[in-house]
Order: C-alpha cells, then structure tokens, then sequence
C-alpha cells in the first residue's frame, strides 16, 4: 500500500523521578543522604532511509513514545536513562506542524538523522539538597515531563525526470519500458491510483530517476481528478517531460495549456522547471498523420524542426532540439526538445532517454 500523508503524535520520554534514601550501615554514624538522580528521557529521531519508499508503516502505529527514564536509588545510584526513539522515513519527508503547516524538518538524504524531540531531564536526588541546615533533606526532584507534538509527515518523491500528462497518455509504458518499475498498464483512465519510481540506466555507471505521476486533467489543482494529491510529487523534481497524445480525443493544444496552467496554479516554481515534450502514441496512426500532426504542435508553439537530431532521433519524423542544452545557451522558457515517441513499437525511446540524461546532467551541475 502506498501512503504519501499521514498524522502522527511523537513523545519523547518523560526523566525519571530523584530518590529520596540515607545511608544506613551498622558500624557508620549519622549516614547522610544518598539519594540518586533519575534517567533521562529518551529523545525522538527522524532518520531517513533509502530502502523504505512510502509512509504506510505508520498507518497502524500513530502514537510513537521514547522511553522513559527510570528513578534513581539508594547509595547514589543514578536511574538508568530511557531508550531513544529512531522514526525511519524515506527520502523526501517533510515533518509539518499540524497546527501552523509549518515545515519543521525537511528529511532528504539517505542517512540522515535528526533530532526532533528532547528527553525531560532526570530528577536530583535528594544527596543535591543536604545543607548545613538540612541534613536531612526529605525532598529529591521529579523528573521533567515528556514534549509530545502531533505532526504531518508528507512525503514528496525524489525524482530527476517527472513524467506530466493527462491520464493514459502512455506514462506508465513509457516507464515500465525504458525501467525496471512495473506500474499498472491498462487501456483505460487514472490506471496509476501512485506515483511510481524507476531507474533508467544509462551506459554502465549513469542512471537517473524517473518518476510516473498519476494524470493530472483540467482543474487539478483546486482538487479535481488525482492531481492535488499528487502534484506534490513533482515539488522536488527539476526537469519535466511533458507527455502528449497525439491520439488522444483531446486537441494538442488543449493538452498542452492545461498542463501548463494546473502547474502554475499548484505552484508557479513548477511552471519554470526545464521541461521537454513527448508526442505520445504516434503508433496509433499512420507515419504520415503522426508527421502531420507533429508539425502542428511544432507551429502551435512557433518552433522549427531541426534538420538532424543530435541525439539520434528519427529522421523519419520532425523533431525540435535546442542548440544546446548547457545551462550557459539554454533557454528554460522553451522545451528543450520536441520529439514523436512510441513504447510499443520502440519509436525514439532510445534517443529520449539520453536527451533526458543531457537535461539532467546539465541540472546537476
């Protein structure tokens, strides 16, 4: 089961009580006071790991406690200190205050641990309070209280490549080809009910992330559709390929400018993310309708195919390609390439792959 959001309440653990104790032996006179200090109490850390992906571990354990200090004792014993409290989260977690939304921790690396919440101290005994007026001391301090804080996690994929387009648009081909992921593939709308991740392996030692991100339709970010619940997954994710159906009942353009304008609306960073575009499904149709077809999006959004492709894509087919994709040439208000692609029948997947490489070793650097 998959699970991006959920609330929980921490507590650290509450210091362990002082003791109130004298020393009593037979052949010592007039044994003082020798009362122990209580334990700490456990702290709470969020600790991030790469090998867990969702937030579903919690969805039957809301209520997490570090363990409480134990009281001290008799002959100047200190109480032993309660057991810390590890919360394992994946990579992308936010910890949000429920109350205010405030972001208290932004968890990102693999390994990283934090602490969130701190112990109540342990209690003086009663051996801290004797005097030359107060030999007797009756009197040792209770432990401090445990901090108990109701929190959000939000988890918030870590991708290199988002894959955005209307429902059954091909993402989840597309990436069930070209990774190892093996998202749900069916010929009808919102197949993906979660986002999926897969690792797109280039040469021997490159690889990138790619994630499939369930279908975003017209009104999305005011919460129609799947698209509000899983917008936040693009947050993070710095380069987007924009995938549109050139078989689709919906008109290019109508595609394009709504994908555009839901992103600008759930959050206007997502609307300058560097972004290329897909033309998806041109297997559908005859080469010289897809032809057609491409050429008209290329003349919607006033650019020019290329005449040959750096990265090897058809010649068959136009394609738009900018000069360069360095960061010191590279225009981010155009795509950086427009190109036809078919997952059935292996049309450009290759040369996509690598173009995306190229974006995401420039956003890298």
């Amino acid at each position: 089961m998959f699970s991006d959001s959920v609330e929980i309440t921490v507590s650290s653990g509450k210091g362990g009580a002082g003791c109130v104790a004298f020393r009593r032996e037979k052949y010592v006179l007039q044994g003082g006071p020798n009362g122990g200090d209580g334990g700490k109490g456990g702290d709470v850390y969020f600790k991030v790991d790469n090998n867990t992906h969702t937030l579903a571990h919690f969805q039957g354990n809301k209520n997490l406690k570090a363990e409480k200090g134990q009281p001290g004792m008799g002959s100047n014993m200190a109480g032993k200190a309660g057991k810390r409290l590890v919360v394992v989260v994946p990579p992308g977690t936010q910890v949000v205050d429920v109350e205010t939304g405030e972001v208290l921790l932004d968890l990102l690396q693999d390994g990283q641990e934090v602490r969130f919440l701190e112990g109540g101290r342990g209690g003086l005994g009663n051996v801290h309070f004797k005097s030359s007026t107060n030999q007797k001391p009756m009197y040792a301090q209770p432990g401090e209280p445990a901090v108990t804080r109701v929190v959000r996690l939000d988890l918030k994929l870590i991708a290199d490549v988002g894959l955005v387009g209307f429902p059954n648009v091909g993402k989840s081909t597309l990436i069930s080809t070209v990774s190892n992921a093996r998202p749900e593939v069916a010929n009808y709308e919102f197949t993906t009910l979660t986002p999926k991740l897969g690792q797109i392996n280039i040469g021997e030692f490159d690889s990138y992330i790619m994630a499939d991100i369930p279908g975003i339709i017209g009104g999305a970010a005011e919460g129609k559709g799947l698209g509000l619940k899983f917008l936040r997954h693009i947050e993070r994710t710095k380069t987007l390929l924009f995938m549109i159906d050139l078989a689709s009942y919906h008109e290019l353009e109508y595609q394009y400018e709504t994908l555009k304008q839901e992103l600008e609306k759930f959050s206007p960073l997502l609307a300058k993310r560097n972004y290329a575009i897909a033309l998806t499904r041109a297997d559908a149709m005859s080469p010289e309708e897809a032809v057609e077809k491409t050429n008209l999006f290329l003349k919607l959004v006033n650019l020019e195919p290329v005449k040959k492709s750096r990265f090897a894509f058809s010649e068959e087919y136009p394609v738009y390609e900018q000069e360069d994709f360095d960061k010191a040439f590279y225009d981010p208000l155009k795509p950086a390439f427009i190109a036809p692609i078919s997952s059935a029948i292996n049309l450009n997947i290759k040369p996509l792959t690598y173009a995306l490489y190229q974006m995401v070793v420039t956003e890298r650097k």
